[in-house]
């Protein structure tokens, strides 16, 4: 299949805001809206009609624009007493392009400070309204495209909801290093996520009924001892995700299957262990080096249903190696960059400085998604050198 795709979109942004004191209070209060225009052109011709449905349409065209209309009101007061500091505040959104909507989004997070143990406690509460993508988002919702298959199921796609719940702390030590650890627990409804449109790689937004996600964060940074500087941090997150869709364009019997399903199923986000670090040294004021590495132990797949034989037949040796059919989740990926920096020449008026980074140093080949239920396959990118040169004058 041959695959072409032209998108444009216009957008007037216009914001206001007023702020006063009043004591301990700092309030605000304002409004912003966003008036824009939305273009979509896409279009395919099928070269080898084996590899579809012998009712696929050969030729496929779609040109469509419409108007986006997006706003919103806000309050909030900031309030420190003592120790105690309180941000609470409501939201208001209005939504319209495909679909009309709109809500009211409550937050509120409070902090206690010890500053002579350098320890600060936080909790806090969101409200979420998230409105869907905007990518290709006209095609999904068309029409045009129920002659692309018998079996169509189109869906407007709504807004999510969610409950964003955190709570963490903050701790100095020795005057050197910060600890930071938090905890989140998300519960989301009409979940945003994309899928494909039949095999052109071109994506479009959907969304499903909950997705329920938890997570634990901890981060010891180094703010600056000596020459050096750096960071570690590692995260533990657990997302599950639960069907029907609710939305978006689904062709064949998968998408009756979706519609009618209330499978549970690992979201995207369910990487269990994710580890990263970086360290820099400061040679001289002219001139530093870094190296960073990041670990992942590797996300879900739940959607391939052949066996590895005829995986390698589809994808090759060396993707289907990386994955691990025996638990469900690709193997753990791992990148190592590293980077340096020197100014060359510097003064009131002028300065040069290069800057050279190579990122994922040993080439190794990582897979990120494999057959994903909505995200396909998709390949952590390869060796790259990247040099730059920065004059100011």
């Amino acid at each position: 299949m041959v695959a072409a795709q032209d998108r444009g979109f216009r957008e007037l942004y216009v914001r206001g805001t007023i702020s006063a004191q009043f004591g301990a209070h700092e309030w605000k209060a304002g409004g912003d809206l966003t008036a824009g225009r939305v273009r979509e052109r896409f279009g395919y011709r099928i070269t080898d009609p084996d590899r579809f449905d012998p009712d696929t349409p050969v030729e496929f065209r779609f040109d469509e624009s419409r108007a986006d209309r997006e706003y919103a009101l806000f309050v909030q007061d900031q309030l420190r007493l003592g120790p105690w500091t309180v941000h609470a505040g409501v939201r208001w959104d209005g939504y319209h392009l495909v679909v009309d909507d709109n809500a009211f989004s409550p937050r509120v997070a409070v902090a206690w400070s010890w500053p002579s143990a350098d320890l600060v406690l936080r909790a806090s509460y969101d409200r979420a309204f998230q409105t869907p993508a905007v990518e290709n988002l006209l095609l999904a919702s068309s029409e045009s495209v129920d002659s692309l298959s018998d079996e169509v199921i189109r869906l407007p796609v709504p807004a999510s909801r969610g409950n964003f719940y955190e709570a963490g702390l903050s701790k100095a030590f020795f005057g050197r290093l910060r600890v930071d650890v938090s905890t989140f627990s998300r519960q989301m409804d009409d979940v945003g996520d994309d899928d494909v449109l039949l095999n052109t790689g071109v994506s479009f937004p959907i969304a499903f009924r909950h997705a329920d996600i938890k997570g634990t964060e901890v981060k010891i940074d180094v703010p600056r001892w000596k020459g050096l500087s750096g960071f570690l941090s590692y995260s533990h997150l657990r997302g599950i995700g639960t069907l029907p869709v609710t939305g978006g364009l689904f062709l064949g019997e998968e998408g009756e299957e979706l519609l009618a399903s209330s499978e549970e199923f690992a979201i995207t986000q369910d990487q269990r262990h994710t580890v990263r670090a970086r360290a820099a040294y400061q040679f001289t004021p002219a001139a530093w080096a870094a190296v960073a590495a990041w670990y992942g132990s590797g996300l879900p797949f739940e959607d391939f249903d052949g066996d590895p034989e005829e995986a390698i037949e589809q994808f090759g040796p060396r993707v289907v190696d990386r994955v691990n059919f025996e638990t469900g989740r690709v193997r753990p990926s791992f990148s190592l960059d590293v980077s340096a920096g020197v100014v060359v020449a510097k003064s009131a008026r002028r300065g040069l400085r290069v800057q050279v980074e190579a990122r994922n140093l040993t080439n190794r080949l990582d897979v990120i998604n494999f057959a994903g239920l909505f995200s396909g396959t998709a390949l952590a990118p390869p060796r790259s050198i990247a040099v730059r040169v920065r004059a100011d004058f």
